[in-house]
């Protein structure tokens, strides 16, 4: 980006966020180096306190205000094309509980202004904040390694929402779920073979309880949909082909069992391990033909990914998008 106006949107999904809002945007900068011109822009996703109030008294160049709420994921992709919009080159994400410290902003856009990353995400020192406790911190590590192997990453904080995007990055991403963005962007960015790096961040004290994460299990089962959604969506025919030798392998096994007690001379009683052998060989063979349809299907996928990151950078050029949001 060196020899060009680079323009940084700062965006903050928010729900409800009245009473810590104005702690977080009073952090944020309005310049840095590396950088030419810094807006911020705050999603107000259907909150029923004064929280585009309080972004608008504080000087937020851009608010967004969804009539209902939406959920976390959906007002961050608002908020990513809505930067995109606005003619965004970087997209920084932060919380609106001030739980990132905006002094680690300069941190995250250092390897994108390098040229080194599309995107960055931040690492919090999980092990020192003391309002984590032994089982989150256990989780924590446990769902950003499987994050890892699922999106051949090196990110060690996985639910961080602090990270920076480039505009070619943003105009890719595209999430489903409904729950939370910080996971499945993070495997989608990495089956997309973008450059995802990591670096160390401050955290601040909190302000409040996490909204996201209302139980242990909860927050598991919900994390670990969204990684299974995500890794069907981008590999299924790996996936199907793995659940598909699940069911096959064992099939086979007890077909193998009953030949051989049946050439022994004792086969009779054995019937149901035959007929569980056809089950379970039958189950397999499907889930196969199942693989091979569904990574057909994920081709057209990524054909109309393609068109649609074509059709944004279109829009980004013309303007057109700008006049839409």
């Amino acid at each position: 980006m060196v020899g060009r106006v680079v323009k940084l949107v700062i965006q903050i999904p928010c729900y409800n966020e009245e009473p810590t809002l104005g702690v977080a945007l009073a952090a944020l900068p309005r310049s840095l180096p590396g950088v030419d011109v810094i807006e911020w822009l705050v999603v107000d996703d259907g909150s029923t306190d004064r929280t585009a109030e309080v972004a608008k008294a504080a000087g937020v160049d851009h608010v967004i205000r969804f009539r209902r709420h939406r959920g976390l994921a959906r007002a961050f992709m608002a908020g990513l094309q809505a930067a995109l919009a606005a003619g965004a080159d970087v997209i920084v994400n932060t919380d609106a509980d001030n739980q990132y410290s905006a002094a680690s902003i300069p941190d995250l856009l250092a390897p994108i202004l390098a040229g080194g990353a599309d995107i960055v995400v931040g690492s919090r020192p999980i092990a020192e904040i003391e309002h984590f406790s032994p089982l989150k911190k256990l989780l924590q590590r446990l769902g950003s390694w499987v994050v890892r192997l699922a999106s051949n990453t090196a990110i060690d904080d996985a639910p961080s929402g602090f990270r920076a995007f480039t505009r070619d990055a943003a105009m890719k991403i595209n999430v489903f779920s409904e729950y939370t963005y910080t996971l499945e962007t993070i495997i989608q960015a990495g089956q997309k073979g973008m450059a995802v790096v990591a670096v160390p961040i401050q955290t601040n004290p909190p302000l409040r309880t996490s909204r996201l994460v209302r139980s242990i299990p909860q927050y598991l089962l919900l994390s670990m949909a969204t990684i299974v959604r995500i890794f069907v969506t981008y590999r299924p025919l790996r996936f199907f082909t793995l659940m598909g030798f699940v069911f096959f392998i064992p099939g086979f096994l007890l077909g193998v069992r009953f030949l051989f007690y049946y050439f022994s001379g004792h086969g009779v009683g054995h019937v149901q391990s035959v007929i569980l052998s056809g089950l379970l060989m039958g189950a397999g063979f499907l889930l196969m033909v199942i693989a091979l349809v569904v990574d057909l299907i994920a081709v057209n996928r990524v054909l109309l990914e393609n068109v649609d990151a074509r059709l944004r950078r279109i829009e980004g050029r013309t303007g057109s998008g700008a006049r839409h949001a």
